[in-house]
């Protein structure tokens, strides 16, 4: 690529920023403010700094990982205006899933060469309704932490899939408690103002959704050693100067702890039954602008992902401001945070990346850096990922989406359950292929 250094597009104001940052200078808060309103070439030039950079943390490979969605429990004690998952404990599509149900997923996803196991579920349901603790009580536990940790064990147990869990802040007796199977974990900063909680604002309502105590969370997580991906939602009423300074509270945090292993940058998409329905979405050039700016602030090595799938028409061009890898993508289960988002097929996601002149490899749920570092990566998940990675640290080519043995005897894929969300996709057929499926 062709160093900014000779380019003479940039406008005089921003020339000098965008060299010192290819030099290895980290952008002043000011100056990412400003480029938050780059336009024309200097938008350009910021896109061409941030692909050079990006190419220097990890050349033209970018990344996904297989995975199949385990939505735990949509019952939940926040109430963000712009979710759908989160359910009233009266709403027929309220649920918590039981083992048999999480193992029907989890056995589909091994069936289809899957890797990873996302556990997404409500955040303390217990704390506010006697449906959650009800239900905990049927299945034998106290909290939904416990349970979570109960399934996590099991899936890996059961299936080989390495689980990583989504669930909202967390004690560290809770991260104690999930870490022995979790491979890694995961928590949305979504944005540091705390303006946000205000009334009619996006996390009215949602005491978990306090900046600080979602940071506190992750650094908890890094005393421990658990790897952990975060990142920002563009477009939920945040000011171009708060979305800013949500990438440098990620920045400081990870100098901190140093244990966030990749950063999201993820879009708001509307939902028709949420209060934040008639709300505007951001456009790609929005999202790309950001996604550069925070490759700038988080440097080259750091892992910057966009979703795919809310961007289905545009999300190729990302490539060109500077992320590295897709994120999750399941040929098994839909996006049940984005349920009307589909994910892109596996072989569109290659196609659309050599066309932008990159190869896409399939990852683990842990980024190479951390599982060939002890402090980070510990059995049982060490040897599991040692049987699936080549020297690169990425899956091995052979085992691309491959069917792999399982620790414990795979039995027979139970019946899917019906509802407004199927727990599996109706046209997958992979799990039935080699055992017929049960009426």
């Amino acid at each position: 690529m062709t160093s900014l250094h000779t380019r003479p597009a940039a406008a005089a104001g921003l020339q000098p920023l965008l060299c010192r940052a290819l030099d290895g200078v980290t952008p002043s808060r000011d100056e990412a403010y400003a480029l938050a309103r780059a336009q024309g070439t200097d938008l350009a030039a910021l896109f061409a700094a941030a692909s050079e950079l990006r190419e220097r943390g990890w050349g033209r490979t970018v990344t996904y990982s297989r995975k199949v969605f385990i939505p735990l429990t949509n019952l939940c004690r926040d109430h963000c205006r712009y979710c759908t998952f989160a359910q009233a404990p009266n709403s027929p599509a309220a649920r918590t899933l039981t083992p048999n149900e999480v193992l029907l997923i989890a056995r589909a996803g091994a069936a289809a060469g899957c890797k990873e196991a996302l556990f997404s579920l409500g955040e303390r349901p217990e704390e506010v309704y006697e449906r959650s603790r009800s239900d905990l009580r049927a299945l034998g536990y106290a909290t939904t932490s416990e349970y979570l940790a109960a399934m996590c064990r099991l899936v890996f147990e059961e299936t080989g899939l390495m689980p990583h869990a989504n669930c909202g802040v967390l004690d560290p007796w809770e991260l104690e408690l999930l870490r022995p199977w979790n491979v890694s974990m995961g928590l949305m900063l979504e944005n540091i103002s705390e303006r946000l909680l205000g009334p009619g604002l996006a996390h009215a309502g949602s005491p978990g959704k306090d900046p600080a105590l979602r940071i506190k969370t992750i650094e908890d997580a890094g005393r421990l050693g658990i790897p952990f991906t975060t990142g920002i939602l563009i477009g939920i009423g945040e000011t171009l100067e708060e979305r800013i300074d949500s990438i440098f509270a990620i920045r400081d945090m990870q100098e901190r702890s140093g244990n966030v292993q990749e950063v999201i940058i993820q879009n708001f998409r509307a939902k028709d039954d949420t209060p934040m329905r008639s709300e505007g979405e951001p456009t790609a050039i929005e999202m790309a602008r950001t996604i550069a700016i925070a490759r700038l602030v988080l440097g080259p090595e750091m892992s910057v992902q966009a979703p795919p799938n809310l961007s289905p028409d545009a999300y190729g061009f990302y490539l060109l401001a500077g992320i590295n890898d897709w994120g999750g993508v399941s040929p098994v289960t839909a996006d049940h945070i984005n349920p009307e988002a589909p994910w892109p097929k596996i072989e569109e996601l290659r196609e659309i990346s050599e066309e932008a002149g990159f190869a896409l490899r399939e990852r683990l749920a842990i980024y190479p850096r951390f599982s060939q570092n002890p402090a980070t990566i510990r059995e049982p998940f060490a040897g599991r990922v040692a049987a699936l990675v080549d020297e690169s640290g990425y899956v091995r080519p052979e085992l691309q989406g491959s069917t792999l043995p399982a620790p414990a005897e795979r039995r027979g894929r139970p019946v899917r359950r019906d509802g407004p969300a199927p727990l599996i996709l109706r046209e997958f057929p992979a799990a039935g292929a080699a055992q017929e499926a049960q009426p």
